[in-house]
C-alpha cells in the first residue's frame, strides 16, 4: 500500500491534510481609527520573515502586525489620519508624503495589508493623485492604489534573513517545515506509480494527458486543472 500523495497530505480535505504548524497570530492592520494602541511584546512568528508587533489598545483589544525597523516594547502606535510620520504609525496613502518608504500596504481600504509585507522589504509612495496614489512596490512595478489605502510607515524588519547562506539540507528542511510546506519537491515523474499519479515508466515523462477535471479527488488533482486549452495554438489567418 502506497503513501498518501502530495497533493493529499496539502489539500483541504481534514481526512488527508497535514497539521498546521499553529502560528502565533496573523499579519493584518486591526480597523482601528483614531485610537493609539501601546506595544507591549514583539514576538518572533516561524510563520512570517518579519517580527510581529502585539499592540494593545485602550479597550483591551490585542492585534498583531508586522514590526517595521526602529520600533520598540512600550512604544505608541497611532491610527489614523492625523498622525506624525514615524516608523510604525499606519494611516491612509493621501496622508503619506512622496517619497516615504511604507509597508504593509493596503489593496483595498480595510482589507488589512498586502504589499511589501516581506522581511526587509518596503513600498515607496511615487505620487499622489486626485483619488489614487501610485506606489512603487519591492519588485520595481508601479501599482495605482486608492488614496483611502492604509500603510504602516517605515520599513519592514527581518532586513538581511537572505544573507546567510543555508550550508546544509536540513537547515532548508526546517525553514520548509515552519511554513507548512514539503521539503524537498520531488517531481511527479520520478515517483513511482503508486505514489503519483504521473509515476511510472521506464523513462521520466508523464505518459498520457495531464489535463483532469476541476471536481477530482485530492490524488488525482495534479498536472493540468481544468485547463481552458492546451497544446499549441493555431495562428489565425
Amino acid at each position: 500500500m502506497g503513501k498518501r500523495t502530495r497533493s493529499q497530505r496539502q489539500g483541504s480535505s481534514p481526512k488527508n491534510k497535514v497539521s498546521s504548524h499553529r502560528f502565533p497570530a496573523n499579519n493584518k492592520l486591526p480597523r482601528k481609527n483614531g485610537e493609539v494602541g501601546e506595544i507591549v511584546d514583539l514576538i518572533h512568528s516561524p510563520a512570517h520573515t518579519a517580527p510581529l508587533a502585539k499592540i494593545k489598545f485602550e479597550d483591551g483589544t490585542i492585534s498583531h502586525f508586522a514590526a517595521p525597523e526602529g520600533v520598540s516594547v512600550g512604544q505608541a502606535i497611532a491610527f489614523g489620519e492625523n498622525v506624525t510620520l514615524r516608523p510604525g504609525n499606519v494611516t491612509t496613502l493621501d496622508r503619506i508624503p512622496e517619497g516615504t518608504p511604507v509597508c504593509n500596504v493596503e489593496s483595498r481600504p480595510g482589507d488589512g495589508g498586502k504589499f511589501a509585507r516581506s522581511g526587509g522589504n518596503s513600498a515607496i509612495l511615487e505620487t499622489r493623485m486626485e483619488d489614487t496614489v501610485r506606489v512603487r512596490l519591492p519588485s520595481g512595478r508601479l501599482k495605482e492604489l486608492p488614496s483611502k489605502c492604509r500603510a504602516t510607515i517605515g520599513v519592514l524588519g527581518g532586513h538581511g534573513r537572505t544573507d546567510k547562506p543555508l550550508m546544509k539540507a536540513g537547515a532548508a528542511h526546517h525553514r520548509a517545515k515552519a511554513r507548512g510546506k514539503l521539503y524537498p519537491s520531488v517531481s511527479g515523474v520520478a515517483m513511482n506509480p503508486v505514489d503519483h499519479p504521473h509515476g511510472g515508466g521506464n523513462h521520466q515523462a508523464v505518459h498520457g494527458p495531464n489535463s483532469v477535471s476541476r471536481n477530482a479527488p485530492p490524488g488525482q488533482k495534479v498536472g493540468n486543472i481544468a485547463p481552458s486549452r492546451t497544446g499549441r495554438g493555431r495562428r489565425k489567418e
